[in-house]
Order: C-alpha cells, then sequence, then structure tokens
C-alpha cells in the first residue's frame, strides 16, 4: 500500500496560516499570489487565462471539475496559474464536451494543486487580510512524521521570500513570440492590431465575428509595425502583473493617440490607457475576481454584471473628468460596490477602455456590445464617441 502521507499537500500564507489538504494535480512546489475567484462555472476559462501568470487561484465553489476538460475551452495555449486549490474535485466529470480530467490536466502541465480544504475559509481571510504570497507544497516538499508536518515554519519562510506582485513585469511571460491572424468571419470590414499583454482566444473571436481581422503582435511591437499593418484600430488586451511597470507599452499608446487611432483596451489595457491619459494606479487590497461584478456606466446611468479578473486599479473618482496631454477625458465606469474605476474614456481623440472582460465565456454577456462600439469608433472615429 501506498503511504497516505505521500498525498499530504499544504497551502501555506505569508502570514503563516496553514491548510492541510490532498494533493491535487502535479506534486512539488507553487509559489505566486494566492487570490479567490468567485464563478460557480468556468474553472478552465480561468485556469488558462494568461492575467492569472504567477498567481494560485483559489475556488470560492466547492465543486470543481465536474464539467472535465475540452480543447475548445482554453483561453491560451496552456494552464497559467502557479497553483491551484479547490474543495471538493469531480471523481467523475460528467459532460458530452470532455475530453479529459481537471486532475489529469493539471498533472500533464506540472500545476501543482491542493484539494480538500476549506476553500471558503480561505478566502474569507483573504477578504480580511488581502491578497497575499503564498506556496502550495506536495510529495517531497513536505515532511511528516508520525502524521504531523514538520517544515511548516520553514515552508512559511519560502513563501515570504518569494517575490510580490506588486512590481512585477509578466507580460514578457506570456505574450506571443511572433505575431499571428485571426481572420475575419466572413467578409473582412476593418483590420486590429492587437499588442498581446496576455489576450485571450475569445476576444480575436468576438471581434471576427464582427467581420474584423486581427493581428496579435509581440508586446513590444512598435508604432511603425502598426501603421504598416494599415490598421483601422488597436486593441489593448487583458494581461498579468503591475501596470507601474508597462512603460513601454505606455509609450507605444501615447504614440497611438497621437496618431488619432482608434484604440480599445479592456482589464490591463485599461490600466495602460489610463496611464497614458496620465493617470495611477495602485494595487487593490484582494482585487475583483469572479463573474458577477456590476459596473455603472456614467455615460447613461446604465449597470452592467461583468466579469473581472484584476489586482490593480487606476486613480480616479466616479464620472470624474480630467485633463490629459490629449485633451479632456473622463471617469466613464464605475464599481458600485467599491468605487472602484472601470472605465476611462477620451474626449477629443478616439479611444476608451474597460477594466473588464466583455468576451467573458462562461460569465455575463451584459458588455458584449463594446466591441460594436470599438467598430463604430474605427468607421467614425470622429463621431462614435
Amino acid at each position: 500500500m501506498s503511504d497516505p502521507n505521500s498525498r499530504t499537500a499544504l497551502l501555506v500564507l505569508e502570514d503563516g496560516r496553514v491548510f492541510t489538504g490532498e494533493s491535487y494535480g502535479a506534486s512539488g512546489t507553487a509559489l505566486g499570489e494566492a487570490v479567490f475567484t468567485t464563478g460557480m462555472t468556468g474553472y478552465q476559462e480561468t485556469l488558462t487565462d494568461p492575467s492569472y501568470c504567477r498567481q494560485i487561484v483559489v475556488q470560492t465553489a466547492p465543486q470543481i471539475g465536474n464539467t472535465g476538460w475540452n480543447a475548445e475551452d482554453n483561453e491560451s495555449t496552456r494552464i497559467q496559474v502557479a497553483g491551484y486549490a479547490v474543495r471538493d474535485p469531480a471523481r467523475v466529470p460528467s459532460n458530452w464536451r470532455s475530453e479529459d480530467t481537471l486532475e489529469h490536466q493539471l498533472a500533464t502541465q506540472g500545476v501543482v494543486g491542493i484539494a480538500g480544504i476549506d476553500t471558503r475559509a480561505l478566502v474569507r481571510h483573504l477578504r480580511e487580510r488581502g491578497a497575499m504570497r503564498a506556496g502550495v507544497f506536495s510529495g517531497s516538499e513536505v515532511a511528516v512524521l508520525a502524521g504531523a508536518v514538520t517544515n511548516t515554519a520553514e515552508l512559511v519562510e519560502r513563501v515570504r521570500r518569494s517575490p510580490s506582485m506588486e512590481g512585477a513585469d509578466l507580460t514578457g511571460e506570456v505574450t506571443t513570440p511572433t505575431r499571428y491572424v485571426v481572420p475575419a468571419a466572413g467578409e473582412r470590414r476593418l483590420t486590429v492590431a492587437a499588442p498581446d499583454l496576455g489576450i485571450k482566444s475569445n476576444t480575436p473571436r468576438m471581434l471576427a465575428a464582427r467581420g474584423i481581422e486581427t493581428h496579435v503582435l509581440p508586446a513590444a511591437t512598435t508604432l511603425a509595425e502598426i501603421l504598416e499593418l494599415g490598421a483601422d484600430g488597436v486593441f489593448l488586451s487583458n494581461g498579468p502583473g503591475d501596470p507601474a511597470t508597462a512603460d513601454a507599452v505606455v509609450a507605444l499608446t501615447r504614440e497611438v493617440l497621437d496618431r488619432r487611432l482608434p484604440l480599445f483596451g479592456i482589464c490591463f489595457g485599461n490600466q495602460i490607457l489610463g496611464r497614458a491619459l496620465g493617470r495611477g494606479t495602485y494595487k487593490m487590497r484582494y482585487g475583483h475576481r469572479g463573474i458577477n461584478i456590476p459596473v455603472i456606466d456614467h455615460t447613461d446611468g446604465t449597470v452592467a454584471i461583468t466579469a473581472q479578473n484584476h489586482g490593480f486599479a487606476l486613480e480616479g473618482e466616479p464620472g470624474e473628468e480630467f485633463d490629459t496631454p490629449f485633451g479632456r477625458a473622463e471617469v466613464s465606469h464605475s464599481c458600485p460596490n467599491d468605487g472602484t474605476v472601470e472605465g476611462v474614456r477620451a474626449l477629443e481623440v478616439p479611444a476608451f477602455s474597460v477594466q473588464y472582460h466583455p468576451e467573458a465565456a462562461a460569465g455575463p454577456h451584459d458588455a458584449a456590445g463594446l466591441f460594436d462600439r470599438f467598430v463604430d469608433l474605427m468607421t467614425n472615429p470622429t463621431g462614435a464617441r
């Protein structure tokens, strides 16, 4: 018989809190920032979202893996999270689209996970203390003697020595090394250049459905390369890390604004546009992650339920107008829960952005019309705003 202690896994937080469970997926060590997501569905999209690079994702919903795994729902070419924590993983998936199990994918892709812990207690802890550095340890990393873990203090110190998300420049870890094209569905109406900051697969599909050919470019692309494409607009994608480190993309965005090329940004792209307009960013206590977050559009007072994943935000007040190097701009969207800036809009150049995910798969679709607004901006740059 195998030693039951060999299945022991620990989730260790930098403040010293330890959760004991069982190994799930690969064995070994995972270090990253512990964050939680409240979605009851969409775990595959979450795991393959590049925005979660170097993060240990905690699923609030207890039952995970029920629908298995299939290639169609991937948001990138691989699992992007640093580690994974669940309470009650499915023993056998049940869905007509399932091609594999979640645990097998985690193990095959080398993602260290933990199961059988009280994830809701962990989420409450993170809500009170804030997102923090963490580690998942299993296999030979966990020393068990007479049923007790003996190296907990050592593991806490390893977590405390790991890099913080604040100041992390992660764009280079997730961007495409070479450009690729996602063709329009049917007749091509427009061409968009999309520097890859961590783009999800569903975004070019949403653009393609509107007759847009999307050229996904390495993050280090230049304005000259964008102009060479004859792009009708520029899309700034979601992505991981601290926006305060993204000086090169901010500089590119300012060049795009100078040329008055229509621009649309989401999530990390919202923070990039905000910085280009002169706003600062800050680290949130525990961020917004899930598929049920309300957002107010201050241009018409409507409220959308949105999918979000961000731990940083723009400085500003709901509905505020402010001066920029490109004329006046406004904080166009905010979260009624905490007043966080959820979108900005330039009033004198054709550019806008939102902090949430209008392309969300397995999430609310209230904001999908923002892609139509982008089309309007590209076809009528002076009148669509």
